[in-house]
């Protein structure tokens, strides 16, 4: 239980974390915008039905393949995705290279020795010494949320509930803002992807293939009650995700119709840039991931140098592979897919 708590809580946060440190803006006063374009829809209509999303990139040397499908977050809700040509190249493989993550590694006694502290993740999410985003918040930046907040979230008949929100870390916050937006013009998450890939996996009988590393949590509970006491650097964050809600709604959509229809040549136009890097950076300094692991800020090139020894040793134990990574990775001309070309891999995009 306890490493499963606290993996959700930190590792979460910590999958894909950021470089650039953001300050943010300086206070200033200024009023809600005008209610009366709250309601007005993004243009870009969303795609249904069956849809056969991205092709698969092809990477080979001596004879051996891996197949690397490219997800990406979030989709059209009401699509659904046509599996035919994953299920044919999952058939094919002895193994399925799973994305690279970082994994919460507790000790089963050392477990048992946490469980007392588990009290202390109440109230996480809310902000030290009882403040409030009215409190933490630049005026300008919280004036903005109180329009999103009633486009998106509206208010709640419980009272209680609203006190709850104004309570919490910018960080949280906007995570809620975000999914309400998602759930508001039609989009959902890419989970529904990777499970049917890894369905279709264990119908092949295929080798699941980790790829990432471990960080002890010895300190945890240290962690934890420091993590309480401070403040994160989150209002770059909350401003990041505030920006994504107001301005890239339509531009979240044409990616979303641009994977569902796979069209490679429209994809990899796209920006696949993301409000990642603020709210990373935000766990990153914090004190808790510090004391969970004091090279959090290297994660970004642990995983990856991970992922690619994962990628070689599969490669090289078997004829052919089958691997999930996010689309960004794919496209990333620093990324997974050009280390391995750099290493003397033939790497071959779909048409």
């Amino acid at each position: 239980m306890m490493k499963r708590i606290a993996a959700a809580m930190v590792l979460a946060c910590l999958a894909a974390p950021a470089l650039a440190q953001l300050e943010a803006a300086p206070p200033q006063q200024a009023a809600p915008a005008e209610p009366e374009n709250l309601q007005a829809p993004p243009s870009q209509v969303l795609v249904s039905g069956k849809r056969p999303g991205p092709g698969v990139w092809k990477v080979s040397k001596d004879g051996h393949v891996m197949w690397v499908f490219g997800v990406y977050s979030p989709l059209p809700r009401d699509m659904e995705w046509d599996a035919v040509r994953v299920e044919r190249l999952v058939a094919q493989s002895q193994a399925l290279l799973l994305p690279p993550s970082a994994s919460a590694k507790v000790g089963f006694w050392k477990g048992l020795t946490l469980l007392p502290q588990l009290p202390r993740l109440i109230g996480i999410q809310n902000n030290p010494d009882g403040a409030t985003l009215h409190d933490v918040l630049p005026a300008e930046v919280y004036a903005r949320w109180t329009v999103l907040k009633a486009k998106y979230i509206g208010e709640d008949k419980d009272k209680n509930k609203n006190k709850d929100i104004e309570r919490q870390r910018p960080i949280f916050v906007g995570q809620r803002l975000m999914q309400a937006g998602r759930d508001k013009y039609g989009l959902s998450t890419s989970g529904v992807v990777k499970d049917k890939i890894y369905q279709i996996a264990r119908a092949n009988k295929l080798k699941f293939v980790a790829s990432g590393f471990e960080i002890p949590l010895d300190n945890v509970g240290k962690a934890i009650s420091e993590f309480k006491q401070n403040r994160l650097n989150d209002v770059a964050c909350f401003s990041k995700t505030m920006d994504t809600m107001e301005d890239d709604i339509d531009a979240m959509r044409v990616r979303a119709n641009a994977w569902a229809n796979g069209n490679i040549a429209d994809i990899e136009k796209l920006d696949f840039n993301t409000l990642d890097d603020a709210c990373d950076e935000a766990i990153l300094g914090s004190t808790m991931a510090q004391q969970v692991d004091q090279d959090a800020r290297s994660m970004r090139e642990r995983l990856r140098a991970a992922w690619l020894d994962a990628a070689e040793q599969a490669m090289a134990k078997t004829d052919a592979v089958f691997a999930v990574l996010d689309m960004k990775d794919v496209f990333d001309q620093k990324g997974y897919l050009a280390a391995l070309q750099a290493r003397g891999y033939t790497v071959d995009a779909p048409r």
